[in-house]
């Protein structure tokens, strides 16, 4: 499908339909779901970081202010359980893996959000939230932890469109304890969990504890975006029951809705067979990548090279081939014309602006500039390079790519390096 006309067209989850994106207001509000900071991250994070870090760009090359946020989940099980095996302080654990992302972000030139808040830096927020969901009559306090009660909202599952049925064995994957005897459902989710022995905790008016998975995202989001949210994303593993609780606790409180206008998934990374994860360990670090002397551009194009939609499978022989298709767009960009005609650029502009506007098709949009490239490597020193190099330059710098610039782009830089004073003083 081939869009024209200058507007962007996303796929959302909540219609499952590909819909023309207008902002609601004068900026573009976005919120991704961050890492849980109890281990190292992975080239699957990398792909979901990257995809936004495309839209992001595209969307300022389009004009449009955007105000990005992303969390860090500092404060969860996983974090607890880590940090109990390794023996490690919570804190320190959560801020040592917070750095290590930051690094690899900023060393393959993605895009610092604007805001980067950790869990814990709202919980007031997050106390507030959980009691206007008790006073609007959709959670419930029983023994000292406070839950979201699924019968209260008619509309939970929309996002997923999963059964009841199906949605208790994917929760219990996810943390749902359903035989938790204070719950009156065993789908019921924690907003609110009392302290256990050990725990770090905040006082609250259901007595010390911390705060639910889900409830942290949707206060963080209404904190720095406020209502509705333009763009909400995450990985596909997200839907349920993270992004269908988000919304539940959002709209419920107040009965305001969208919450979110678009919900936009990143498919998952497969390696050898099964989906990239932690759990499994089947892992490709970022980091040992760079270490391995493949370029920050060859990993970010072979990132792009797969539509964030679809599902594909990591092999060593994508990143050569996108480490080859880089050489070309240096080459190109950095050839010396003459004084002849200069090649006609409108036709890749337009392919590589409709690919874009087409639901992000990121692998189409890099067809339109590897015809540019060749075109310009055949022009030699015959006609006039200048109007497509800077073609070139400008919609690589769209993906994310360097080229012949040495390192980061200097606000990449910038802005992770200020993210980072925070987790690491």
């Amino acid at each position: 499908m081939i869009l024209s006309g200058g507007t962007m067209h996303l796929f959302n989850t909540l219609s499952r339909q590909v819909e023309p994106f207008i902002p609601a207001g004068d900026s573009v509000s976005v919120y991704v779901c961050g890492i849980t900071p109890y281990d190292t991250t992975h080239l699957g994070h990398g792909f979901a970081y990257s995809s936004y870090d495309v839209l992001i760009r595209y969307l300022e090359f389009s004009g449009y202010k955007v105000t990005y946020v992303q969390n860090v989940t500092d404060i969860d099980d996983d974090m607890i359980r880590k940090a109990s095996e390794s023996g490690e302080d919570w804190w320190l654990l959560g801020n040592r893996w917070t750095d290590h992302f930051i690094k690899d972000n900023r060393d393959i030139n993605i895009r610092p959000p604007d805001f980067f808040p950790r869990a814990t830096d709202v919980i007031d927020e997050i106390v507030s939230a959980v009691d206007a969901l008790i006073k609007a009559g959709a959670a419930y306090e029983s023994g000292g932890n406070v839950y979201f009660h699924l019968d209260n909202d008619p509309d939970y599952g929309k996002l997923s469109q999963l059964s009841r049925e199906q949605m208790l064995p994917i929760a219990n994957e996810r943390g749902n304890y359903p035989d938790d005897p204070n719950k009156r459902d065993p789908l019921d989710f924690v907003l609110w969990q009392a302290q256990a022995a050990g725990e770090p905790a905040w006082p609250s008016p259901w007595g010390a504890g911390r705060p639910g998975w889900h409830i942290e995202c949707s206060t963080m989001s209404a904190k720095y975006l406020g209502k509705p949210v333009d763009i909400h994303g995450g990985g596909a593993d997200l839907v349920y029951p993270h992004h269908e609780s988000e919304i539940a606790q959002a709209e419920c409180a107040t009965g305001e809705q969208p919450f979110t206008r678009f919900w936009m998934h990143i498919a998952m990374l497969r390696y050898q067979g099964e989906k990239m994860s932690k759990s499994l360990g089947n892992l490709v670090m970022v980091r040992d990548l760079l270490y391995a002397g493949w370029s920050a551009d060859a990993i970010r194009l072979c990132m792009a090279k797969h539509h964030y939609r679809k599902e594909w499978n990591y092999e060593e022989s994508d990143l050569i081939e996108a480490s080859n298709l880089v050489e070309r767009f240096i080459q190109a960009a950095t050839a010396v014309g003459g004084s002849g005609e200069q090649i006609e650029t409108q036709a890749a502009v337009a392919e590589f602006n409709d690919a874009l506007d087409d639901d992000l098709d990121t692998p189409r949009a890099i067809t339109a500039l590897e015809r540019l490239a060749d075109e310009i490597i055949r022009g030699g020193d015959s006609m006039s390079l200048d109007e497509a190099q800077i073609v070139i330059r400008d919609r690589c710098a769209i993906l994310g790519l360097r080229l012949d610039k040495d390192g980061p782009e200097e606000n990449v830089v910038a802005g992770w390096e200020n993210h980072r004073k925070r987790f690491t003083n």
